[in-house]
């Protein structure tokens, strides 16, 4: 069987702010860094890509002014650390979209977040 891995890329306002709140969030580092994209990785996975709306001319990329960010779209990591997690949310002020609790279909815990963008966040863990 052929190995698949996400690598998701979202449109922000401002690259290096969405930058650091995820690494402040997930506990994951810059692989790229800069104004126009950015590589976010955990060890040597990379997990997300953060791209401005403004930069380069990317046909399929969306529009800036369309106010509807990740419509039907939420961004979902599981991590090792999901009560430092938490923890780091709060103290980046994140927008709690529901409370820290447990969700019996899927067996684990989570959070739901809006990030400085809009984009829906889920933070899942043990």
């Amino acid at each position: 069987m052929q190995s698949v891995r996400a690598q998701p890329l979202i449109a922000v306002e401002d690259v290096r702010r969405s930058s650091e709140w995820y690494q402040a969030l997930l506990g994951c580092r810059s692989g790229h860094g800069g104004a126009a994209y950015e590589m976010l990785m955990s060890g040597e996975e990379m997990i997300l890509q953060i791209h401005a709306w403004d930069a380069d001319d990317h046909a399929h990329l969306g529009r800036a002014s369309l106010k509807s960010r990740g419509n039907g779209v939420l961004l979902w990591f599981k991590v090792e650390d999901f009560d430092a997690a938490v923890t780091r949310a709060m103290s980046l002020k994140a927008t709690v979209l529901e409370a820290p609790h447990f969700n019996p279909n899927a067996g684990h815990r989570e959070v739901w977040l809006r990030d400085p963008d809009g984009y829906g966040v889920v933070v899942a863990g043990e």
